[in-house]
């Protein structure tokens, strides 16, 4: 029984304790809201963080034991003090603490949310047409709301802006807002989400309810997937709820509900396939705007765009320098412009000490000095601001430009998506029916589109190669990508299966939205009887998941203006039939063997770069009976392993006599001989046979 007792007094001081503490707190929270009321009010509205109560009734959980002998003797004479206190506080000034509550009002922010950004629509380059979709859907409702009031039409409640990273998003909602010179209020979607139960979509009514006070106004919130993933696919109840109020927020933003003043919404993100469907719907996002990677006119555009800024110097070919960055997007090509700003930064600092005072120049003359760091040599040599004379001649150079490109490396090739290959037609030896062939279903659409479109007529929707390993097939798609200057989306059909069930459907998806954000595009899938195997022959349910979902996309269900597919594969048999009929990959070319003169012309490709002796002859090397099966493949090989015996036996004799062997390395008719009795063909004959006879058998 005492210990009953002692457990039952430890408890009630704990529950005096807290309620003595929420008394305080109240107490606290009135003389606070007292003093508020005498200061100025702007019109904004931002909510006291009330967290403190809570954080204030766990700590006093956690105070020291108290001592369980005295507790008996003290507890009646403190219980008796904490009544009293409590019957003070209840009756102290009741009609006073009344009217205290009456009046509070949440505490007023002072945060200004006028535009920060200086940048304008007119200053955005390479994005007219999705400046002209902005002008129509944003601009012009909250410009000349009173017009489509007048006529009845309702005004659209929310934008939403995808595309790639760095294509301008963001930039473009700041210049939207600069244009309209309204309240601007732009926030991150991550800073949203708290760990706090419901303190996630507090901050959403904040938001919206401070919205509705500075309407006519703007509210952008970026990355707006992070919080809108769709709701049957998440597995935490916490972003069910931040959705639900995502759409409460934004079905409460009406005129109706904002006093007659529009509220628009813009969303940015680069994922619009993760959101939740019941956002991109009438009323919520009634539009959506895609940006798209530019192409290379686009692409000229925002070079000219950016670098209107810079000291320029020389003849500055903008055109070229569009052409040099396919897959680029404006902040790569913002990178660009900064790296090659520091490319002439260093070549300044290189070269002006060489135009400087004659003690200046006795000192870098100076051979008895150690080497030195050409930035420290700069600042050693020009302590002081260099003068107007100096600065004069100093700008930035075509030639920094180009030395700049190697280093920036453009964002879609870093996830993984590439962009135009550096494999032209001279890299291709041979094949010029092929060549012809692609040249007029692929290349002549992408570059000519005016003539295709007059006539009615387009392009092949795709492409299937086929044919032994080791012919170019991969080679050959790559030239064609860079012939029409598309960007390239190499697949290796392999690498988007995966074990988990939908994944694979996915990555096939992700693959065309990556394209149809990249038009013009060549999507390239590799290994094709991996991926779209024939269904009577799989027991694979997501096999044939996979074969459907890419069937769906070659027949256009989704937008593929623009997009040109090229399959390869070396089992054409081993392909569904129905990837092969008119409409998807409906044109079929044979990559057969070379003969002995294609040969010739491969060795002179893959040999232009290696030092030949005199004496070889490609020609009778390429005849010669032993390369009677030698694909593409086997002939680099063939040439490399040659390249590889002549300097072996150039490093064994400079063993012997370090003295006899010269400077210049060259591979000689023996070197091959000797690559020859290592380098076997990839084809056999009866293999070559049944390649020949699936062909005649189509030609038929």
């Amino acid at each position: 029984m005492d210990l009953q007792r002692t457990k039952d007094d430890v408890l009630r001081q704990y529950v005096n304790k807290i309620y003595e503490s929420i008394i305080k707190e109240e107490r606290e929270m009135e003389e606070r809201s007292d003093d508020e009321e005498n200061e100025e009010r702007d019109d904004l509205v931002e909510v006291k963080d009330t967290n403190q109560m809570n954080k204030s009734v766990v700590g006093l959980w956690n105070v020291q034991p108290v001592n369980t002998d005295s507790a008996r003797t003290t507890d009646t004479e403190e219980n008796g003090a904490k009544k009293r206190e409590r019957e003070d506080a209840t009756t102290q000034e009741p009609e006073e603490k009344g009217t205290k509550r009456k009046t509070k009002k949440q505490k007023v922010s002072s945060e200004d949310r006028t535009p920060t950004s200086s940048i304008t629509l007119s200053e955005l380059g390479g994005i007219d047409d999705v400046i002209s979709q902005v002008l129509d859907v944003i601009v012009m409702p909250m410009a000349k709301s009173e017009i489509y009031e007048h006529i009845g039409t309702d005004i659209p409640r929310g934008v939403l802006l995808h595309g790639p990273p760095g294509c301008g998003k963001t930039m473009l909602a700041n210049a939207i807002a600069n244009a309209l010179k309204l309240p601007f209020i732009s926030i991150s979607a991550p800073s949203v989400v708290s760990g706090m139960s419901g303190e996630s979509e507090k901050k959403l009514r904040e938001i919206f309810d401070e919205a509705k006070t500075l309407a006519p106004c703007l509210v952008f919130i970026d990355e707006i997937d992070a919080i809108t993933p769709k709701r049957e696919s998440v597995q935490r109840e916490m972003e069910r709820r931040i959705v639900a109020q995502l759409l409460t927020c934004m079905d409460s933003m009406s005129m109706e509900q904002t006093g007659g003043n529009p509220v628009m919404i813009i969303g940015a993100t680069n994922r619009p396939d993760a959101i939740d469907p019941a956002l991109r719907r009438g009323g919520r996002f009634d539009a959506e705007i895609s940006m798209s990677v530019p192409d290379q006119l686009s692409r000229e555009k925002i070079l000219r765009t950016i670098a209107s800024k810079l000291r320029l110097e020389g003849d500055f070919d903008f055109k070229k320098l569009a052409k040099s960055t396919p897959g680029y997007v404006a902040a790569d090509l913002q990178a660009l412009v900064s790296a090659a700003g520091a490319r002439a930064i260093k070549r300044i600092f290189r070269d002006l000490p060489a135009i400087s005072n004659n003690n200046d120049q006795m000192d870098l003359d100076d051979d008895q000095q150690p080497p030195v760091d050409p930035v420290t040599k700069f600042l050693t040599n020009h302590p002081e601001p260099l003068s107007e004379e100096q600065l004069e001649p100093l700008a930035v150079t075509f030639a920094d430009f180009m030395e700049a490109l190697p280093a920036v490396q453009p964002s879609s090739k870093r996830e993984g998506f590439t962009t135009v290959p550096d494999v032209t037609w001279n890299d291709v030896g041979a094949m010029k029916a092929i060549r012809e062939e692609l040249d007029f279903t692929i290349v002549k659409p992408i570059q000519e589109p005016e003539m295709f479109n007059d006539l009615g007529i387009s392009g092949h929707s795709g492409v299937l190669l086929w044919g032994p390993p080791g012919c170019g097939k991969t080679l050959i798609a790559k030239a064609v990508a860079n012939e029409s200057q598309a960007n390239f989306i190499s697949v290796r059909g392999p690498e988007l299966l995966n074990k988990f069930v939908g994944e694979s459907e996915r990555a096939v998806r992700q693959v065309f939205v990556r394209a149809r954000a990249s038009v013009p595009c060549v999507i390239f899938f590799d290994e094709l009887d991996a991926l779209v195997p024939k269904r009577d022959d799989v027991n694979s349910e997501a096999s044939s998941r996979v074969v459907n979902t890419l069937l769906t996309e070659l027949d256009g269900v989704g937008d593929r203006t623009g997009i040109y597919v090229i399959g390869a594969t070396n089992r054409r048999d081993m392909v569904d039939p129905a990837m092969i009929r008119p409409g998807r990959l409906d044109k079929q070319l044979y990559v057969e063997l070379p003969t002995a003169d294609e040969r010739a012309e491969i060795l002179k490709t893959v040999t232009r770069n290696s030092p030949l002796d005199p004496s070889v002859d490609l020609i009778a090397i390429a005849h010669d009976e032993r390369a009677r099966n030698f694909s593409g493949a086997d002939l680099q090989s063939l040439s490399k392993e040659a390249t590889v015996c002549a300097l072996k036996s150039a490093l064994a004799l400079k063993k012997q006599d370090p003295q006899s062997v010269s400077s210049a390395i060259s591979v000689s008719t023996a070197d091959f001989e000797k690559a020859f009795s290592k380098i076997k063909p990839s084809v056999s004959d009866s293999e070559r046979l049944k390649y020949k006879l699936m062909n005649e058998q189509d030609n038929d």
